[in-house]
Parts: structure tokens; sequence; C-alpha cells
């Protein structure tokens, strides 16, 4: 895969030379460059803002230097493909485990980190014709760029490519791998500040602690985010799921979980 992050601030970035993403760039799993913004403008002064049309506070990052990067990095990118281009904005749609799966099977992202009040709309609506466009929000709350952004969202895409994480495995227990949050984990020792284990961790019975597993990230997730409940799949739930479910609450109909009205709602998380 190749990225591509352009921000006015390429030190901001340095933490994708670490971990897991610094060692798939080594490994040529990764083709990742960061450009500065700063590099496609044209006065001394290497202006990338101005004052807002309409009046306001605030600037606004000009269009320009913005289209000259963006040519710049398409021409040298995949011959014949269409780049992504992801731009970071609280308007966007929002990102979650799903849209990590479907951009990990791009062959090129870009990452348009703004700054200010914001890019110029019409770097969005020209960018249109070149690039398949993505504006994406981590959640509902301001930022003061989009390199934050950028961290997170590449290190979740990253991740979830061939070779990059050392066991496949432990990606499907994730959360959010399949619409619930994880169980909890633990490790040596068994007793910790008079805290114990979990008995059926130490049971041996692989068959018991899945099942132990599975129903934490229903107890967990009915707890922390009942909204990742609304009209989940539960068709392939056993006899003991359902059981589990209805003691937090929740009806089978039609194959969907739903929430007894009787039930109070929890507010967490």
């Amino acid at each position: 895969m190749q990225i591509d992050v352009v921000s006015i601030f390429p030190e901001y970035l340095a933490p994708l030379e670490l971990s897991l993403i610094g060692k798939a760039r080594q490994d040529g799993l990764l083709d990742l460059k960061v450009h500065d913004l700063r590099e496609f403008t044209t006065d001394r002064h290497r202006t990338v803002d101005d004052t807002p049309y309409g009046g306001g506070a605030g600037m606004v990052m000009k269009a320009e230097p913005w289209a000259q990067a963006l040519s710049s990095i398409a021409e040298a990118g995949h011959a014949g493909e269409k780049p992504v281009l992801i731009v970071p904005s609280p308007a966007g749609e929002r990102f979650n485990q799903a849209l990590a799966h479907e951009l990990a099977e791009e062959e090129q992202l870009i990452f348009a980190c703004g700054r200010y009040e914001g890019i110029d709309e019409r770097v969005i609506e020209w960018a249109a014709e070149h690039f398949t466009v993505r504006p994406m929000s981590l959640g509902d709350y301001v930022l003061n760029g989009g390199e934050v952004a950028v961290l997170a969202m590449v290190e979740a895409i990253v991740r979830l490519l061939p070779g990059v994480v050392g066991n496949p495995e432990s990606l499907v227990e994730e959360s959010h791998a399949d619409g619930l949050l994880e169980y909890p984990v633990y490790t040596k020792p068994s007793t910790w500040r008079d805290r114990e284990v979990p008995p059926i961790l130490l049971s041996g019975n692989h068959g018991k602690i899945a099942q132990w597993r599975r129903h934490e990230q229903y107890r967990r997730t009915a707890a922390r985010r009942p909204d990742l409940l609304d009209g989940f799949d539960a068709t392939k739930l056993t006899r003991a799921d359902r059981t589990e479910f209805s003691d937090l609450g929740y009806d089978v109909v039609d194959g969907r979980l739903h929430r007894r009205p009787d039930m109070p709602v929890n507010d967490q998380g």
C-alpha cells in the first residue's frame, strides 16, 4: 500500500516511523511519504492561508498549494489507479473499524491535513474530479488540525495489512472486529492485590473459556456501548447466548436484538 500525507507540520507525523508502522515501512509492506504543503507554495513567505471571504474569525487554507501538492502526488502514484483522498474533518463521515477494513484494500491513500478554519472548499470540488474524496471524522469534537486524526486512521488501517501484525488471529478478537467490544484480558500472577483472575480462565476448558469470553463481550458492550447492539444480528446466537442477552435485558425479535423498554439505560461510555 502507498500512503501520502500532506501537512504544514510534517514533523507531527514522526510517530509513523515507530512501532509496527515503522517496521512495515522497513519491511516494504508500506510505502509512506509525508509531504510539506509549504513546498508547493510560490511566494517567498511560503504562504498557505488567507482571510475568509464573507468575514469571520480565523484563516482559510489557500487552494493553489493544495492543488499543486495533490497533483504532484497523484502523478507519482499508481498508474491508472484513482487515489482515495481522505480529508479529516468534523463534518465528515464517522471513521470506524469497518471503514478501516475497507480502506486497507486500497492501493493508494492520500491524507490532507487541514488547519485553521479548514481548506478552501473549491479544493474539495476540484479534487472530486481526480480522486475519490472521503471527508472523515474521528468523532464529534474539533481538533486543531488533521494530523492527530491521520495518526489514528493510518494506524487503524495499516495494522490490517497482511504481515503487519504478527498473529493475524489477534485482529479477529479485538473490539469492533465483530461489532462488539473485546472481552477483558488477564496475565500472571493469578492473584494480584487480592484480586483473582476469573477461575474459568485457569480451568483449561477451552470451550467454556470461549463461551465466557463471548458472554463478557455481550456484558461489556451492553454496559458501555449499547448503541452497538441496536439491530445486532442474532440469527446465529446459541441458546446460551440468548439466555445471556435475556439476562441483560434484550429479546430476539425477527433475528435482531431489541432492548426491553423496562430495562434501565446505562449511560456509561
